[in-house]
């Protein structure tokens, strides 16, 4: 069943704090996606996605909210950089590699999909060759055990991970490497895929743990079960119809008028991408795809640029402009304590490896997340990244002195703590309560 706008709001909620202008945009642009899907096919080829375009500072949840968005309903998805394109007649990237890249995000998408569909079955067939290449070795050390028994002693240790780490000796398919057709372009030729079944596969001999031998004989045996031109057709049309393309830092291919030197193309790439946006065809290695029903996400932080700096055929695509907030210490409370990937557990999580018991009390929460709004506000604003850069310094001396030799610390991070590791920091915040 497809999400309605206030579920994928609620899931989103999960790993972005506030921003609920935003995420109200992206979540009815993806349940857009599933009205048009119901609608008569005369009715559904004149709807096009409503694109969106996203003004914000940095770190304060632009790419997450489409990565997340785009993860949430397993749609194809690729994030850009619009910087990283060249007008055409120059030498870099063209903007159609974005399509190209699209597609074979796609495709992989399909194919894992249609991979774990036979994995169960095919698992169970590459175990047997495993069971089989360690019966041949043990059976030579261990005559005396009868064959019966020892089969079955190996497969049981095989089910149990008992023999994960066992080295041993298999023939795998030897993959031939891709080559570049232009170096930087990104486009790829296969001498194996040309000729097809002309060339027969070779094989080698690796050595490897059981663990890895399992994966490779599984997926080895999964790929003769799948149709890859049924799963390239699929994946062409999920790139189609459900495809996400993400432009970050289109502020800086805003500008008006040419100009030599390293803006010698910010008008053209706008231009060049604009009948991407507009809908057109893109050849790829799959095969002709349209780009009429991509949904594009454009975003930056149009610190020196305004959107209005934009061609007007460019912001006339981008029907849609929000604009996210900067992180208040409310907000950055919530990021350290209520988010599924909360940076608190994360460095709990890190530091539990070499048995440090790591908790944070409310108090010293409030304090880095006040710590945090005061370095934005004072130096550059650079959202919820501002974090990284506190409790990196905040656990620099537990995460240097921790070894994993000692039994299980418990270690808590109160006010005090932070104020004796975060001094110069502290300092500054509690004196600005004497500024008038």
């Amino acid at each position: 069943m497809e999400l309605s706008p206030k579920q994928v709001v609620t899931e989103l909620d999960k790993y972005i704090i506030g921003q609920n202008e935003a995420k109200k945009a992206v979540a009815v642009a993806l349940r857009n996606r599933y009205r048009r899907s119901r609608l008569p096919d005369d009715i559904r080829e004149e709807i096009t996605p409503k694109n969106i375009i996203m003004k914000g500072p940095t770190g304060v949840g632009k790419t997450e909210i489409a990565r997340r968005l785009a993860r949430l309903v397993r749609a194809p998805f690729i994030k850009v950089e619009a910087t990283k394109f060249t007008e055409v007649g120059y030498v870099g990237r063209d903007v159609e590699s974005m399509i190209r890249d699209l597609a074979e995000v796609a495709v992989r998408l399909v194919k894992e999909e249609k991979l774990a569909e036979v994995e169960i079955n095919c698992k169970a067939s590459a175990e047997r060759k495993i069971v089989d290449a360690l019966f041949s070795s043990r059976k030579k050390q261990q005559s005396e055990t009868p064959e019966t028994s020892l089969r079955k002693q190996i497969e049981t240790d095989l089910k149990a991970g008992k023999l994960d780490d066992h080295m041993l000796e298999i023939e795998v398919n030897d993959a031939p490497k891709a080559m570049e057709i232009m170096p930087g372009t990104g486009a790829e030729i296969n001498l194996g895929d040309i000729f097809g079944g002309l060339i027969p596969k070779k094989r080698k001999k690796r050595k490897l743990t059981v663990k890895e031998a399992v994966k490779i004989l599984t997926l080895e045996e999964a790929e003769k079960h799948i149709d890859m031109d049924a799963i390239n057709s699929e994946g062409l049309l999920r790139a189609e119809q459900q495809g996400v393309i993400f432009i970050d830092e289109i502020d800086k291919i805003a500008g008006k008028g040419a100009s030599n030197g390293p803006d010698v193309s910010r008008e053209g790439v706008q231009r060049d991408i604009l009948p991407i946006v507009e809908g057109c065809t893109v050849m790829t290695k799959y095969g002709a795809l349209k780009t009429d029903y991509i949904l594009f996400i454009a975003s930056g932080a149009f610190h020196v640029s305004a959107i209005s700096d934009l061609i007007p055929e460019f912001q006339g695509r981008f029907p849609v402009c929000v604009e996210l907030n900067s992180l208040t210490a409310d907000d950055f409370v919530r990021i350290l304590t209520e988010t599924e990937n909360a940076i608190t557990r994360q460095y709990a999580a890190m530091l539990g490896v070499d048995n440090i018991n790591l908790s944070f009390d409310e108090e010293a929460v409030r304090m880095i997340a006040e710590i945090a709004e005061d370095d934005n506000n004072v130096k550059e604003d650079i959202g919820a990244r501002r974090l990284h850069t506190i409790m990196e310094s905040l656990l620099e001396d537990l995460s240097f002195n921790a070894s994993g030799d000692h039994p299980v610390i418990d270690v808590k991070i109160d006010r005090k703590y932070v104020s004796d590791h975060l001094g110069d920091r502290v300092h500054k915040h509690d004196l600005k309560k004497y500024i008038l």
